[in-house]
């Protein structure tokens, strides 16, 4: 089969690698027909090189029919059309039990001390072959395939793998009181999502981004917004629309991305450079993250307001205000989604025919699987419109 592997920084292609096969008997084999490219996909691809190994399988947003099954896949049958989740969690340990589906005992990553293991994301989770390929196969598939509808376009339902589950924690996390301001940092594919999410709640939303296409494409759904080229100090300028306060709550959907930040930039590429034991080693411990998102979530909310973390950040010594966040008495929520916990509750949205998150349109982008290379430079570069990118195997 073909599928989109992993070669080093900025390097990636469309290559013939073996086809998938049931290896346990709770397997089940999917031919995808959507994948999603995410901006975690552009941590492997430019900062998190020393996790990577030559030739990994890339994609942890995947969505198909079912071609085979194990003999304890469960209900699941052959014909099936199904989303799957980007963490693998089995759906009955301790975690699973309590909704914390990326902490899933069964698949945790202990030997990198890690969560649940993920599709197509690095030794640190795992280094599961991933779902920009024409064949996945799916571990734990009694329980964790999501099964959707025949009919609707893919999109309608695709962004169950990830995207809408991180935006819709996002703002299950940020907690905003009923006629609130919520301020959203970074209009990616998860900040726009969790800013339609918070729209349809009656929520006042602030979106703040530099990319003309990701500002306008928040403000036509209704938020106000702000453009960072345009604006000297952002928290004064939140706190002046909010009479004097902050925002009641703030979701930082950047998280590690370099961009705006000489220093984190300079400090991934020297790591990029040095031998992969000794970089991989230091990387895991050390602060590169860009840090200006988190410091303006702080700046930004209200005292005894709330930030909802959902960018990816990667060092482990990254330098917070402590001091700050003390005394304005703030509450911290952050990890990775868990997107079985909130699946049941975002499907009523999906089959509406109305699509009042707007799923069908969410996608700038649908190319071919060959040119998988092209997006995901156009994706880095933010080039050509792109904000969200599907893959047709």
């Amino acid at each position: 089969m073909k599928a989109v592997t992993w070669h080093g920084k900025r390097d990636v292609r469309v290559e013939e690698v073996p086809d998938p096969r049931i290896e346990k008997p709770n397997d089940a084999i999917v031919r995808v027909t959507s994948s999603g490219l995410c901006g975690s996909d552009l941590h492997l691809y430019e900062t998190l090189g020393p996790f990577m190994g030559q030739g990994d399988v890339l994609g942890h947003e995947p969505m198909g029919i079912v071609e085979e099954v194990g003999p304890e896949a469960g209900d699941l049958a052959v014909g099936d059309r199904v989303v799957m989740p980007f963490q693998i969690c089995c759906g009955h340990c301790w975690m699973c039990q309590r909704g914390l589906f990326t902490q899933c005992e069964t698949t945790q990553v202990r030997d990198q001390g890690m969560g649940a293991a993920l599709f197509g994301f690095s030794k640190l989770y795992g280094e599961v072959p991933g779902g920009q390929a024409e064949l996945l196969r799916v571990p734990e598939a009694q329980f964790m395939p999501i099964k959707v509808p025949q009919g609707p376009p893919d999109e309608r339902f695709l962004f169950l793998s990830d995207v809408l589950p991180t935006a819709w924690q996002s703002v299950e996390y940020a907690d905003t009181p009923e006629g609130g301001t919520l301020l959203v940092l970074g209009l990616g594919p998860i900040g726009d999502m969790a800013c339609r999410i918070a729209l349809h709640r009656g929520l006042r939303v602030i979106g703040v981004d530099r990319v003309t296409e990701r500002i306008e494409r928040v403000r036509l759904r209704g938020a106000e917004v702000l453009d960072l080229r345009e604006v000297d100090d952002l928290g004064e300028e939140v706190r002046s629309r909010t009479a004097g306060r902050g925002a009641d709550a703030v979701i930082d959907a950047v998280g590690m991305e370099a961009h705006g930040s000489p220093v984190a930039e300079m400090g991934q590429k020297l790591f990029n450079a040095l031998p992969k034991r000794l970089s991989a080693s230091i990387m895991s411990k050390a602060g590169l993250d860009r840090m200006a998102a988190i410091y303006s979530a702080i700046d930004s909310v209200r005292r005894g307001g709330t930030v909802s973390l959902i960018g990816v950040y990667g060092g482990q010594s990254d330098p917070m205000p402590l001091l700050t966040m003390f005394d304005k008495q703030l509450q911290f929520r952050m990890g990775q989604a868990n997107v079985r916990r909130w699946s049941d509750d975002i499907m009523p949205l999906l089959t509406d025919d109305a699509d009042p998150l707007g799923t069908e349109d969410f996608a700038t982008h649908r190319v071919a699987l060959a040119d998988a290379p092209a997006a995901y430079e156009k994706f880095q570069k933010k080039q050509d419109g792109v904000v969200k990118v599907v893959f047709a195997p």
